[in-house]
């Protein structure tokens, strides 16, 4: 079973809208569609915005439905030239930006309990990612480093910290929590994130004309994924 969580309903309802039998039942708030996706069995959440609503949405999906692997879908800012509105990043690796307890003498970043900064994501599931995003029409698609804070980052300031510490490519508020608990749980995982907006003064101009666009495409790659993993 596959599991995919996205923040909205916008990130998911087009792979929902495809499911076969499904069901749903709500747990701790969040309501959880099972069911079948080209002959996949799926199981689908929208957790919230931000990293705790993700975190437990992730703890919840892997103990009540143990899938074989997770995969965040949704939308997020471009922190790289290389990255257009309606591109898509994969994870390599994600990162806590407003993780920081640095005045005790640790890296920006550290995560207590792993010992990590970086994350790592799954490399099977992300080479399936990427080759799905070579179906796509006019779509560039690029892995790298991606960042998460409880966060909308829309000033070159607080960019310029993000890729300064991290080399981030793309930011967003929910990955590295899922990467968290999935890494914490030994269950395979991937993020993917179709850019919305660059991240800058002119993010909220951007965000609110182009998330169909993403989010139609981030939707379409987890389809791909549903077929070829």
């Amino acid at each position: 079973m596959i599991g995919v969580i996205g923040a909205m309903h916008i990130e998911v309802e087009t792979i929902k809208s495809l499911m076969e039998n499904k069901t749903a039942e709500k747990i701790g708030g969040v309501e959880f569609v099972k069911g079948t996706l080209h002959g996949r069995e799926i199981v689908i959440a929208v957790c919230g915005i931000g990293k705790v609503a993700a975190a437990m949405c992730t703890q919840i999906m892997i103990l009540k439905y143990s899938p074989e692997c997770i995969i965040n879908t949704g939308v997020g800012g471009s922190l790289s030239t290389r990255l257009a509105i309606g591109d898509i990043a994969v994870a390599e690796s994600l990162v806590q930006h407003d993780m920081d307890t640095s005045p005790l003498g640790d890296p920006v970043g550290l995560i207590s309990g792993l010992n990590l900064v970086n994350i790592p994501a799954d490399k099977r599931v992300a080479e399936v990612l990427l080759k799905g995003i070579e179906t796509l029409d006019n779509v560039k698609g690029m892995t790298g480093v991606i960042a998460s804070g409880d966060q909308f980052i829309a000033s070159d300031e607080k960019k310029k910290f993000i890729t300064d510490n991290f080399g981030a490519i793309v930011c967003e508020m929910e990955g590295a929590s899922i990467a968290q608990v999935c890494f914490s749980n030994g269950v395979p995982f991937g993020v993917v994130r179709a850019v919305s907006d660059c991240a800058d003064g002119s993010s909220h101009m951007d965000y609110g004309e182009f998330l169909p666009v993403a989010a139609a495409n981030a939707a379409k790659l987890i389809e791909y994924f549903a077929m070829n993993a």
